[in-house]
This record gives structure tokens, C-alpha cells and sequence, in this order.
């Protein structure tokens, strides 16, 4: 249940159980008989502890909320310091990949569906990013492959890789 939801059901709750007690205590004046007031505090129970389950589960959710964008900003710190330590090599690999990209004959429009494919995006992603056709991001997929005399998107990116990642 989205936060909004789980907001509007705990007010809900929470007021259904502030009028049932406020009724008890009017039927309890006006002599009501015991069953109907045993029924009416079952049913404020029922609702003080729905009350209470939803109101836990949303603070759940904000701290569980909290602690992910605090470990997403911690993900983000630390990859713009690998960035900024590796950047020698960044730039390095992108020429190598680049040149290697020119050497194969690629279009500037297959280099870019290249290397959006060696990061891993789907067709329809780089179909979706490039404003174009799923169909058009297969056609030049296919020519980069006849091009570069690789089989496919792993051979792809293992041709830049392998070297990188050594043995074992």
C-alpha cells in the first residue's frame, strides 16, 4: 500500500475509534445494555489495533524509505570517487573503445547503440533513449556485430573486458 493510503486508513482508523468511544461513553449515560456496549468495544478494539498495525507499518516503510536513499546517496558518493580515482583509465578505456569503434567502421548512430548495449540496456530501452524503432536498434545492433565479427551483445563487451578483468 502506498504512503498516501496507509496515511488515510490510520486517520481513518484513529477517528473511527475516537467516536466509538465517545458513543460507549454516551450509551454508558444513557443506560445502553451490556451486549451493545461488549459489541461497540470489540469493534473499537478491532479498529484501535488496525489503527495501531497500519501506523507501525507506515513508520516501517519511512525508516526502511530513509535507509535506502541514505544507502543510494552512499552508493553515489562512492562511485563518483572510483570515478574520480580510476578517471586516468576511464578516459583511457573510452579512447581504446573509441578507436576500436572507428577501426570496425561504425556509424556514430552504431557506436552509441554499442555502447548502450555493452552497459547492458535493452532494445527497447536504446530504442526508447534514441527516439527511434525497437526494430531500427536490431537492424544496426546486427551490423555492429557484422562489423566487429562478433556474435552477439556478450561477445560485445567481453572483446573490451576480458583483458581488464584477468585471470580466474
Amino acid at each position: 500500500m502506498e504512503k498516501n493510503k496507509k496515511i488515510i486508513l490510520s486517520v481513518i482508523l484513529s477517528l473511527t475509534v475516537l467516536f466509538l468511544a465517545e458513543d460507549i461513553y454516551s450509551d454508558l449515560k444513557d443506560g445502553a445494555t451490556s451486549g451493545h456496549i461488549i459489541v461497540e468495544l470489540i469493534i473499537v478494539s478491532l479498529a484501535f489495533v488496525g489503527s495501531i498495525i497500519v501506523w507501525k507499518d507506515f513508520f516501517s516503510m519511512q525508516a526502511d524509505l530513509t535507509r535506502t536513499k541514505h544507502e543510494l546517496k552512499s552508493a553515489k558518493i562512492e562511485s563518483l570517487q572510483w570515478i574520480e580515482k580510476n578517471q586516468t583509465q576511464i578516459k583511457g578505456l573510452g579512447s581504446a573503445i573509441d578507436l576500436q569503434m572507428e577501426q570496425w567502421q561504425l556509424t556514430a548512430s552504431e557506436k552509441e547503440i554499442a555502447l548502450l548495449l555493452m552497459k547492458g540496456l535493452s532494445m527497447k530501452e536504446i530504442a526508447e533513449i534514441r527516439n527511434t524503432a525497437e526494430r531500427t536498434v536490431r537492424q544496426q545492433s546486427l551490423a555492429i556485430y557484422t562489423k566487429s565479427g562478433l556474435s552477439g551483445r556478450a561477445e560485445l563487451s567481453a572483446f573490451f573486458l576480458e583483458d581488464l578483468l584477468g585471470p580466474g
